[in-house]
């Protein structure tokens, strides 16, 4: 892409296109040529500029609104901003100490709450919406498996992990089962699966059941099926994420159309959309920032997502990342997307 960008532009157009976009980005204002002119630190006549302006444009980085003689970047030029120009600011010493603060007070807290309270946070911070997927659960240990029968041959099956989660689901079986036949196949499950994650769960528990069936007994088949339903049933879940401060958008001068938060905040409800955005996070490495139409999603045309993923010792656990206008301030979000990112893996960690 640098390459692409070298072919296509001087370095004074590229000095030219960065001084726009940080000027649209803080002030939400067409750029004309005499701001670019006394901003960019180039001795350039307002004609030369004029056109430097017209190539950006034809090349699609900027655009000319009809109620303006300035220009605004695109996509295309926020792209270019972010992968070529920019230079990220460090986060201050009190704004680093605010996250750390956090994060130390919420180490007792369970998995699930301490990745909202992380969502508020980043909302808070960056006065944007903050979103972070739920740990994996497969990368947990199970510590514990409890089954309480209901009603209609339904049991309420409790997983305990390791890293202090704990997941209710109900299961449908074939029969009513006792008290006594549930407390002993819980007994046998937890000798056979406690301390393995689910994907080794379901590994043992496919093992088991490929074995010769006369050596397992009623007891130990009934265990089985049980425990294959609760681990089909969590590989099914799929992400979970959790998002905050979804109101801070209303504010952003690009989102004021009623049509479009209306289908923006039925998307966040619906999740299909940015579970394939995450995913994809999920799979990469570092700061990944989608904008505007590189989503894919038209609802998203008008949005920028930066995402980064969060893990420890055992591998990724999440995403966590913020949404707002593609006009958002790059410089100062993706480092404290970073590093909230990189303070909520350690918080995990130490409790594992």
């Amino acid at each position: 892409m640098t390459q692409e960008y070298d072919e296509l532009l001087s370095e004074r157009a590229r000095q030219l296109l960065r001084v726009l976009v940080a000027s649209y980005i803080r002030d939400g204002q067409p750029v004309g040529s005499r701001a670019l002119s006394r901003d960019s630190g180039l001795n350039l006549s307002s004609a030369t500029i004029r056109n430097v302006m017209a190539d950006l444009e034809d090349h699609g980085f900027v655009v000319s609104p009809h109620t303006s003689a300035g220009r605004v970047p695109t996509d295309r030029g926020y792209r270019f901003f972010v992968d070529t120009l920019l230079r990220s600011q460090s986060l201050d010493l009190a704004g680093a100490g605010e996250l750390e603060g956090f994060f130390d007070q919420g180490r007792d807290e369970d998995s699930k709450s301490l990745v909202a309270h992380a969502s508020q946070l980043l909302s808070r911070v960056t006065q944007l919406a903050g979103v972070v997927t739920v740990p994996r659960p497969q990368l947990a240990s199970i510590s514990r498996i409890e089954f309480v029968s209901l009603s209609e041959n339904r049991v309420l099956v409790i997983l305990v992990f390791d890293d202090r989660e704990v997941q209710n689901r109900i299961i449908h079986l074939s029969r009513q089962h006792t008290a006594e036949e549930l407390r002993r196949a819980a007994q046998y499950l937890n000798q056979q699966l406690v301390g393995r994650t689910l994907d080794q769960a379901r590994s043992e528990i496919l093992r088991q059941l490929q074995q010769d069936r006369e050596h397992l007994n009623t007891l130990m088949l009934d265990a089985i099926s049980m425990a294959q339903q609760v681990t089909q049933g969590q590989a099914a879940g799929g992400l979970e994420y959790i998002v905050a401060g979804e109101t801070n958008l209303m504010g952003a001068a690009q989102l004021t159309s009623v049509e479009k938060l209306k289908r923006l905040f039925e998307a966040f409800n619906e999740k299909r959309d940015f579970l394939s955005l995450l995913d994809q996070s999920l799979r990469a490495e570092g700061v990944q920032i989608f904008i505007g139409k590189e989503s894919g999603y038209q609802v998203l045309d008008d949005c920028s997502i930066v995402t980064a993923p969060y893990g420890g010792d055992e591998g990724i656990l999440g995403v966590i990342g913020v949404i707002g206008p593609t006009r958002m301030a790059y410089e100062r979000v993706i480092p404290i997307v970073d590093i909230t990112a990189r303070l909520l893996g350690s918080a995990l960690n130490s409790r594992r």
